[in-house]
């Protein structure tokens, strides 16, 4: 998994409540066996007209906000279904941190499960990132997960709360079969050490 110290990054305004996760990757587009592929689905429904072509009126669709890598979005961003595919999708688009007041709690896990993440600040600093990312073009902030907060050059500064087994995930680039690898030594050893029984000759 990608580690996650520090990224600045251009932002993308995503000024809308209660985002599912079936708007993220909408579910026809599951059917893939791999992690990878699913940034071109991200928000299709939003993204894309009834003809295939792009929407010009979807925030992705500007051209300004080309190549963003933080999304700044409103409350209970990921909610609805649990699948995994919503981070990955975020991800493969090019995505590395969610900004939002709150988050759906089993996305906010499959998120630091998977290096994106997903960070809550209070509704008016929200606010104020959303007016930024529209008011001024290239609008860049920096998410620095050491110090737990986000910054930009003009002065806005604000903390944030992270669990510290998630942080700890994250900044060592871990996932459930990385952090248990930590232990192989010992799982080795007792691998060694433990007592083998002979399989019943079958009849």
């Amino acid at each position: 998994m990608q580690a996650f110290q520090l990224h600045t990054g251009r932002v993308a305004p995503l000024n809308r409540a209660n985002v599912d996760t079936d708007q993220i990757i909408p579910k026809q587009f599951l059917k893939r066996i791999e992690r990878s592929g699913y940034g071109q689905f991200l928000f299709y429904d939003w993204r894309y007209l009834a003809d295939g072509k792009p929407d010009p009126s979807f925030i992705l669709n500007h051209p300004r906000y080309a190549g963003a890598s933080v999304l700044v979005a409103g409350r209970n961003f990921g909610c609805g279904s649990s699948r995994e595919h919503a981070p990955w999708a975020l991800q493969d688009y090019g995505f590395r941190a969610i900004i939002a007041p709150s988050f759906a709690d089993i996305f906010a896990t499959n998120c630091t499960k998977n290096g994106l993440l997903p960070v809550v600040l209070s509704d008016p600093e929200v606010a104020k990132l959303l007016l930024n990312a529209s008011q001024f073009e290239g609008y860049f902030v920096t998410v620095d997960l050491e110090k737990r907060e986000v910054r930009d050059q003009s002065g806005f500064l604000a903390h944030f709360e992270i669990d510290d087994f998630k942080r700890k995930f994250l900044l060592e680039g871990l996932d459930d079969i990385g952090l248990t690898l930590q232990h192989e030594p010992d799982i080795t050893a007792y691998e060694r050490g433990r007592k083998t029984f002979a399989t019943p000759a079958s009849t």
